[in-house]
């Protein structure tokens, strides 16, 4: 028997825009310009993420910004726990991160592990100047002491909730959404 679950939805497309143009602008400010930046985003929606939050950015300082898509799977902790074969996708960083701010974007921010594993994958392409940590959402719940730079909003959860980032590039609608399970 399925348990049945109910999506409540706490950003819809254009506040998802909006949030998006605030992070970039956030950027900006905090590092004086986008110099020497470059963008990272985890797969799958983060990687999205980053790839409009370059665009925005790149409008905003009328400059071109290096953009890479990470896999974090194999730096995972509960790789070999979590799934019997992993689905590795992958990574493209085709830049030198040493000296760089680093940007590093992820949908949400939960326990930290996915964050941390991140880190760990950016530090084997070079030593970057610093990593600035984006999120679109922080739900709490860290287990690791991570937090995130940029937040696009922070949504208190509990564990047996879920948080859905759909973005259209791949789920042919933006929002952000709450899956909560029904109690009958």
């Amino acid at each position: 028997m399925s348990e049945k679950k109910k999506l409540i939805e706490v950003m819809d497309g254009p506040s998802l825009t909006r949030t998006i143009t605030r992070i970039a602008h956030e950027i900006i400010e905090r590092n004086r310009g986008a110099e020497d930046m470059a963008v990272i985003g985890v797969r799958t929606r983060g990687a999205l993420l980053a790839e409009r939050l370059v665009a925005t950015i790149e409008e905003i300082e009328k400059i071109s910004l290096p953009l890479g898509l990470l896999d974090i799977t194999l730096y995972r902790d509960d790789v070999h726990t979590r799934l019997e074969q992993p689905i590795v996708q992958k990574t493209e960083i085709i830049f030198r991160v040493s000296n760089k701010v680093v940007i590093l974007v992820d949908d949400v921010l939960f326990t930290g592990r996915t964050a941390r594993a991140a880190l760990d994958a950016i530090i084997d392409f070079g030593r970057p100047k610093c990593i600035q940590f984006a999120v679109l959402i922080d739900r709490g719940h860290r287990e690791l002491p991570i937090r995130a730079d940029y937040v696009g909003k922070n949504i208190p959860t509990s564990f047996n909730e879920r948080v859905v980032v759909k973005m259209q590039e791949q789920d042919e609608v933006d929002g952000v959404y709450i899956e909560k399970p029904v109690e009958e």
